[in-house]
C-alpha cells in the first residue's frame, strides 16, 4: 500500500518509505502533533526474528510497549523523541490513545465494508491503520472511548455483540512502519493528508462502523 504523496503537500506528511524509524517517529511528532515513544523491537536468533521482550510466545513481537511506565515516557516532541529512537534505532513507533486521538478498533473485514460505506457517505475521514493481525483503527477525536457503548446502544444495537472497541486512555496503537515479527507491518488503510488534519468526531462514523460490524458478525 502506496504511504506517500506526490507533490508540495508530501513534506507535510510522514514518507516512511526509504526513512528510518526515527526519522518517522519525529514526523509524526513534529508534523502531526501525535505523541510517540519507543517500544520493543525485533532480534534476529538464529535468523528468526523474535521480540525484544524476551517471550518466545509473544503475542505482539516487536509491537508493544517495552516498559510498564510506557505512559510517562510518550513525547510530544520532536527532539525528545528524536533522542529516545537514538537509544534505540529499530524500536517500534507506538502512539498513545486518548490524548490528541481515540481510535476505534474493528477487524480487517469490517472495517473495509465501512470505509466503502463512508466514502458513498462522503464522510470525511481520519486516518486508518491496517495490522498484520487483520485489525484497523480508525482515528478520531479524544472522547470516544468514553461514549462508545452510549452511541452503539443509541443504534439499537448491544456493545457486547459484536467486534467494536474505542481505545483511549491507557492504551496505544502501533503506528506505520512498526513491524509485528514476521507477520508483516502495520499500513496505512487512509493515509494522514492535510485535509484530515482535523479528525472526525465518533459519532460521526458510528453509524457505518457499526452497520459493517453487524454484517460481520
Amino acid at each position: 500500500m502506496e504511504e506517500t504523496i506526490a507533490g508540495t503537500e508530501a513534506a507535510q506528511i510522514p514518507k516512511q518509505r526509504g526513512e528510518s524509524l526515527q526519522e518517522t517517529a519525529v514526523r509524526y511528532a513534529e508534523e502531526r502533533h501525535w505523541d510517540v515513544f519507543p517500544g520493543t523491537w525485533l532480534e534476529a536468533v538464529d535468523g528468526v526474528q523474535h521480540c525484544s521482550c524476551g517471550d518466545a510466545a509473544c503475542a505482539a513481537p516487536g509491537a508493544h510497549p517495552a516498559r510498564e511506565d510506557w505512559a510517562t515516557q510518550a513525547t510530544g516532541s520532536a527532539t525528545v523523541a528524536r533522542r529516545m529512537w537514538q537509544k534505540q534505532p529499530t524500536a517500534s513507533i507506538l502512539l498513545p490513545t486518548g490524548r490528541t486521538f481515540d481510535a476505534i478498533e474493528v477487524a480487517e473485514s469490517a472495517g473495509f465494508l465501512a470505509l466503502a460505506r463512508m466514502e458513498r457517505m462522503e464522510l470525511t475521514l481520519g486516518p486508518v491503520t491496517l495490522t498484520p493481525d487483520r485489525r484497523m483503527h480508525f482515528f478520531v477525536l479524544p472522547g470516544a472511548a468514553v461514549k462508545m457503548a452510549e452511541l452503539v446502544r443509541g443504534l439499537g444495537w448491544s456493545p457486547a455483540s459484536f467486534d467494536l472497541v474505542a481505545l483511549g486512555e491507557g492504551a496505544y496503537v502501533a503506528a506505520p512502519p512498526t513491524r509485528y515479527g514476521s507477520r508483516g507491518a502495520v499500513q496505512w488503510a487512509c493515509r494522514p493528508t492535510p485535509a484530515n488534519r482535523w479528525l472526525p468526531d465518533a459519532e460521526e462514523l458510528i453509524s457505518p462502523l457499526a452497520y459493517a460490524c453487524g454484517r460481520d458478525r
